[in-house]
Parts: C-alpha cells; sequence; structure tokens
C-alpha cells in the first residue's frame, strides 16, 4: 500500500456534474490537500452508453471551477476504468482458481423461479459445489464467506453485516463483462488506494469489496460514507425534482469560492462561530470524524446567502472582472464599472447585475407597466418631470447635487424626496428598483436623462388628458 494517502473520486460520466458528487469531491480534495497526499480522479465509464468524451470533459471542467486544478501537484489523473479491463478480468481468474469464486449458469427467470419455490428471496448458492468450468452464458460468482465483516467506517464508527445476508455476488457476466463491483475494487488496490470518501448509498456495496479486498490478501481501505444530500422535503436529491447540476450554479452567476465553502458545510461545520470561512481554514480544519452522518440539507436560499456574502466582500474591481461574462457582449465593461459598486452590495448572483443596470445601455428602456401605472398616475408625477427637466438641464452634474435638487423640487411641491424620486426613476429606468437614482442618472448622463424625462411626459399626454 502506499505510504502516502491517496484519496479517489470515480465519478460516472452523465452529462452534468451533481451537487452531492462536488461534495463528495471535495471532502477528498480537502483531505488529499491537508494529508499531503493525492487526489485520484477515475472516471467509471465501463457503461458504452455513458461514456461521452465531453462528458469526461464536463467533469474535468467542473472540478476546476471548484478548485480541484488538474494542474495541482495533488492531482492525478483523469484515469478510465475501461483501460483496466484486462486486471478486472485476471483477478476474476485468480479468485477462480484460488476456489474463492465459481461459475453458475442459471438464467435470471430460473433464479427466480428457485426464489419462488423456496420462499427466500435472491440467489441461493445453487451453482456453489458444482466444479462448472468458464463457457459462454456463464457467470462468475464470488463464494461469500460465513461470519459477519465489520466496515470500520470513521463517519458511521463500526458497522456489522451478516454474511449470511449477502448472496454470492457476480463478478463477471455471462457475457465475459466484469461488473462495477469488481471493476471498483480492483481499480482501487492498483491505484493503491488508501482511503475511500464516498456518498452513504455505496455503504450496502461495502461488505461485498472488503470481501474481495481480504479474498486477495490486501488490507482494506479506510471507509466513510458521507450524508446524502436531501431537498427542503428531506427527499434525496433528484434531477428530475431538483436543482442538483453545480453548472448550473456556475452559469447562473455563482461564485466558486461560495458553492465551495457552502458544499463543505453539509455535514460539516468550521469552528467558530461563522461558516463563512476561506478555503485555508477548511483545509486546516476538515476532519472525516467531524462529518454528521444524518442527512444534509440543500438549501438553495442559504446558498444564495453564501453568494451574496462573497459578492460584497469582492474587490470592487474584482466584481466588474466576474460579471463581465454575463453582461452583453456588445456593453461596454467601462461604463459598467461606473455604477458596479452601487449594484454590487444589491446583487446575489453575477447573473444577476446586467438586468439591473440595462438601462443604461439601451436606447429606451423596457416601462414595467404595473410601476407605469402605479407611479405616473399620481398628482405631483407631471409636475416633478416638468420641474427636473427645468433644473436637471442646467444644475452641476454629480449625485450629490442631483439628490439635492430634487429633494427642493419635492420640498416645493410638498412632497418627501422618497416620493419626489419614484417618476424620475420610472421615466430614466423604466421601473420602480434598480441601483441608487442619482448615481445612476450621473452615469447616464445629463443629455439623456433629460431625454427620458421629456418622453416620459410626452407619453403621459397634455394636463387633464
Amino acid at each position: 500500500m502506499s505510504e502516502s494517502p491517496r484519496l479517489r473520486f470515480a465519478p460516472s460520466p452523465t452529462g452534468y456534474f451533481h451537487v452531492g458528487g462536488a461534495r463528495t469531491a471535495l471532502y477528498n480534495w480537502a483531505l488529499a490537500r491537508r494529508l499531503g497526499g493525492t487526489f485520484v480522479l477515475r472516471i467509471e465509464d465501463t457503461d458504452e452508453a455513458r461514456n461521452r468524451p465531453e462528458w469526461v470533459t464536463g467533469i474535468v471542467d467542473a472540478l476546476a471551477w471548484i478548485g480541484i486544478d488538474s494542474g495541482d501537484p495533488a492531482f492525478e489523473g483523469p484515469h478510465s476504468q475501461r483501460a483496466n479491463a484486462a486486471s478486472h478480468l485476471a483477478v476474476a481468474t485468480q479468485l477462480f482458481e484460488a476456489g474463492k469464486a465459481y461459475y453458475c449458469d442459471l438464467t435470471g427467470d430460473e433464479i427466480r423461479a428457485r426464489a419462488e419455490a423456496s420462499g427466500k428471496p435472491g440467489y441461493d448458492g445453487y451453482s456453489r459445489d458444482r466444479g462448472l468450468e468458464a463457457a459462454p452464458g456463464r457467470a462468475l460468482r464470488f463464494r461469500v464467506p460465513d461470519g459477519e465483516t465489520v466496515v470500520h467506517d470513521l463517519v458511521r464508527s463500526e458497522v456489522r453485516f451478516d454474511n449470511a445476508d449477502v448472496e454470492d455476488f457476480v463478478l463477471v457476466r455471462g457475457d465475459g463483462s466484469p461488473m462495477f463491483m469488481l471493476a471498483n475494487a480492483v481499480d482501487d488496490m492498483t491505484m493503491d488506494i488508501t482511503h475511500v470518501v464516498r456518498a452513504e448509498e455505496h455503504l450496502s456495496n461495502t461488505p461485498k469489496q472488503q470481501m474481495l479486498w481480504t479474498a486477495l490478501g490486501r488490507t482494506p481501505p479506510v471507509w466513510a460514507h458521507v450524508p446524502v444530500l436531501v431537498n427542503e422535503k428531506r427527499q434525496k436529491l433528484s434531477k428530475r425534482r431538483d436543482k442538483v447540476a453545480l453548472e448550473q450554479y456556475r452559469d447562473a452567476g455563482y461564485l466558486p469560492e461560495a458553492m465551495v465553502n457552502y458544499l463543505m458545510t453539509l455535514g460539516w461545520a468550521p469552528s467558530g462561530e461563522s461558516e463563512i470561512v476561506p478555503w485555508s481554514t477548511i483545509e486546516a480544519e476538515f476532519r472525516l470524524e467531524d462529518v454528521n452522518h444524518a442527512p444534509a440539507f440543500f438549501d438553495e436560499k442559504k446558498l444564495a446567502a453564501f453568494n451574496g456574502e462573497y459578492i460584497r466582500a469582492l474587490p470592487p474591481e474584482e466584481f466588474v472582472r466576474r460579471c463581465v461574462p454575463f453582461l452583453p457582449a456588445e456593453w461596454n465593461p467601462h461604463r459598467f464599472a461606473e455604477i458596479a459598486e452601487h449594484v454590487q452590495s444589491r446583487v446575489v448572483t453575477l447573473a444577476d447585475a446586467a438586468p439591473m443596470v440595462d438601462f443604461l445601455f439601451v436606447d429606451d428602456p423596457d416601462v414595467d407597466e404595473s410601476s407605469w401605472t402605479k407611479t405616473m398616475t399620481t398628482d405631483v408625477a407631471r409636475p416633478i418631470l416638468e420641474r427636473a427637466i427645468e433644473v436637471y438641464g442646467e444644475c452641476p452634474w454629480d449625485a450629490d447635487t442631483l439628490k439635492t435638487t430634487l429633494e427642493e423640487i419635492g420640498t416645493e411641491l410638498g412632497v418627501k424626496l422618497g416620493k419626489a424620486q419614484a417618476p424620475v426613476r420610472v421615466a430614466v429606468t423604466g421601473r420602480t428598483v434598480g441601483p441608487p437614482l442619482f448615481e445612476s442618472l450621473e452615469v447616464l448622463g445629463r443629455d439623456e436623462t433629460c431625454r427620458r424625462l421629456v418622453a416620459s411626459l410626452e407619453r403621459m399626454g397634455p394636463a387633464g388628458g
């Protein structure tokens, strides 16, 4: 066995990267980094229908997005499980020759018929002592020993399995292809994996894999089965029902560091009062023994709160840089930078920024009709726009002066600033919410601001109309 820790993440290519898989990968990465070990990426691609090069690329890209970088010295792979097929079959032959596996020619229908007749579900070991040799259509089964299998799990402590409840499982199908159980265990041995950290749904497979390690004279790895992720109804996250693809969050403008921090807290928590901590703290503190075995709630609202905190903590110039990919290509990023600091504190995701400031980049903003009706039909809307057009045409053009000027107009008309600025905001931006009005006007410019105020006044029609 390798002297330094070797941890593996072994996903199947499915076309998207599940957030639960991302959490498991991060757990492995944190341990590999802290222990000075290696993170091995192995693609379990024996299923031809689920084996596309672009899906493997997607896994590597998704891992890189959350900081598991293939260029890091701690990273190894990706390895292909299919490439190790000859080793899988060689080990199967070794087990057969040692009397630890045997061939069975029963069909699935025959196995079910025997189970119905005996009243005991599953395969009954019918071919154990028939002495069959390899032949087309015959499956190779592992001879499960008597007694019990004790799995020492860093998350779940000691888990015991009665071997009488484990049927002689198939190692190689009748068509000669190795089963996942065999391929998975052999790959772990071949790659000198020392720690297997994976989702708890695989715990039921563990006694079978541990039997294989023991049968081959190898010391089993350290096992750790981490809690599954569930939705608000405490149902296991499902791609048919829940937003589970990591790529969806990436494309929606979530920051990778926020996603990483949040995923690491699902089943584990850093020391101190705050869960929002840098990766350096996570890497230094993470221990499998501290992981809770209860299902972990993947709360999108809490993730959004994490993301908002991380966005607000970005240096202004970094916020602009991160937003650029989410802005229309024809927008001038320098103009966006002029308003960015007033947007940064108001968005939850990077993708929220563009619709908040689109009025700065169009000839005429889209008008929210409900906002127009609510705001422009008041008694003060027309006189406010008329006075604003008059005064804004000559006053100094900076946010403080624009605010003071409109406040004075409101005083003349007997309304407070909040009510006075509503028709101006709708006239200029098309809606009642957005970044600070006066900073927006400063960026928009005098000529365009006044043009929009006039256009809105004309839309209102003649007084008394």
